[in-house]
């Protein structure tokens, strides 16, 4: 599913964030990577989906060979399988919940018989139904954030990436967003969750990444 071999990830010439990382992810399973602050941790999620590329080593995800010179067709083939979550949550403030949420089935030309159909699923999920209508700034916090869960999950990708998705919540939304990636793993995709703070409360298997120094380590 994701495997990196030996990579090194830089930001510019001079110095490496991260250098020669090996891990393996398999199909299915529940990631935390955790690390301090500056740690590299959302640089390496950012490998993930092509949003910086490697600069030495091997990586591949999704059946997908992700090189220093990979084109856009190849990033864009990529995401298509993935599901992002951000901690800045980016959702468009022109455009109502209901349309965010839809705009991963926008991209890739769903029929909106299956658009309104999967949206009306997600948003009964996050519990943002009587909010549809609204715009992001009229939601709080934990509940864009809630949105982009939702959004995140459309499109029905096999790998879902989110990058502290926890870290400005309340402890509702905590709870209703890490039950949402806990009953999608449940389903046999693949979740990796960047985290300052692993959570105290999983009560099923999962793997713990630790980031340090600009090394990385398993948990075991």
């Amino acid at each position: 599913m994701i495997k990196a071999e030996n990579i090194t990830l830089s930001y510019n010439k001079n110095e490496n964030i991260l250098s020669n990382i090996n891990l393996h992810i398999k199909e299915g399973d529940l990631v935390f990577i955790t690390g301090m602050s500056g740690s590299g941790k959302s640089t390496l999620l950012k490998s993930f989906y092509g949003a910086i590329l490697p600069k030495d080593g091997v990586l591949k995800v999704n059946n997908h060979e992700i090189q220093r010179r990979a084109g856009s067709s190849t990033i864009n083939s990529l995401r298509r399988g993935i599901g992002i979550v951000f901690q800045d949550y980016k959702l468009i403030r022109e455009w109502t919940i209901e349309k965010n949420i839809a705009l991963p089935m926008i991209i890739a030309g769903f029929s909106k018989d299956a658009i309104q159909k999967q949206v009306n699923k997600l948003l009964t999920h996050v519990k943002l139904t009587h909010r549809k209508d609204r715009f992001p700034e009229e939601l709080s916090g934990g509940e864009q954030q809630r949105a982009g869960v939702a959004r995140a999950l459309a499109h029905n990708p096999n790998i879902i990436l989110a990058d502290e998705p926890t870290g400005n919540l309340d402890d509702y939304s905590t709870g209703l967003v890490m039950e949402l990636f806990l009953k999608v793993n449940a389903l046999g995709k693949t979740v990796i969750i960047v985290t300052h703070r692993m959570p105290t409360d999983i009560n099923v298997k999962f793997r713990h990444f630790h980031l340090e120094g600009g090394n990385i380590n398993e948990y075991l």
